[in-house]
Formats: C-alpha cells, sequence, structure tokens
C-alpha cells in the first residue's frame, strides 16, 4: 500500500523535494558535489536579498498604514522611548575596609562578605554610610 501511494505521488508531482535532491546528489561525484554547493550557496544568498527586500516593503506598507515615515520609526528605536528595561548602575551598599572591594546588596554573595562572615564579622560592619554611597 505505501508503494502505491509513492508511486501515485510520484505520478502527481508530490514527491518530497528533499527526497529528490539527497538522492540525486548520491549520484554526483566529488567536483560536481563542489558545483552543486556553490550554485546552492548562489541560491540561498538570493533568497536572502529577495526576504529582505520584502521585509522593508512590508515595513514601508506598515509605516505608511500608521502615517509614518521608516526615518520616523528607526530614530524613535534608540531614543530611550523603548517599552525594554535599561540597566542602570547601583551604587555599592557594602565595602571590605582592608581590600576596597565593594558589592551592591544584589545577586549572589561574594566570596569576600563569606570570608568575612566566617571570620566572625557581621555584614553590617561593612555597611557603606547611605550619604557615602550616595556620592
Amino acid at each position: 500500500m505505501a508503494e502505491e501511494e509513492q508511486g501515485s505521488e510520484a505520478e502527481w508531482g508530490f514527491e518530497d523535494p528533499m527526497a529528490v535532491i539527497q538522492q540525486q546528489l548520491q549520484e554526483l561525484d566529488f567536483v560536481q558535489l563542489q558545483e552543486a554547493e556553490k550554485v546552492i550557496e548562489r541560491v540561498r544568498k538570493q533568497r536572502e536579498k529577495d526576504a529582505r527586500k520584502q521585509a522593508q516593503k512590508e515595513m514601508k506598507e506598515v509605516a505608511a498604514r500608521y502615517g509614518l515615515s521608516l526615518d520616523e520609526i528607526a530614530s524613535g528605536l534608540g531614543s530611550g522611548e523603548s517599552t525594554g528595561k535599561t540597566k542602570r548602575q547601583v551604587p555599592p551598599k557594602f565595602r571590605h575596609p582592608e581590600t576596597g572591594q565593594t558589592w551592591t546588596g544584589r545577586g549572589r554573595r561574594p566570596k569576600w562578605i563569606e570570608a568575612w562572615e566566617e571570620e566572625g564579622g557581621s555584614i553590617e560592619d561593612l555597611r557603606i554610610p547611605e550619604e557615602e554611597s550616595a556620592s
């Protein structure tokens, strides 16, 4: 039954194109495979170029639908108007009195704080006073 289905698929042009390509590749010698590789790369590059052109066309259509130019859209991307989170620098809250190493208090505790506490020190001894950490 499966062979009958494959036969009818081939008759109607429904055979899997990848199966056909793989079968054809098996019959090529080394030099022919190299040439086929070049052809595939040229076709791939052309398809990529076509896809980019299509994407640009679609973007222009969407921009026009909303009464915007592509320059207006692009200029809004880097101006901080995005809704994504931006990282801001957090001042350190803890400082080692001897080494000057600092920690913001966020994330995993650094090894130097763990060592300080193992030696009997309190993390509060390392806290930077508010007025000093704000500067």
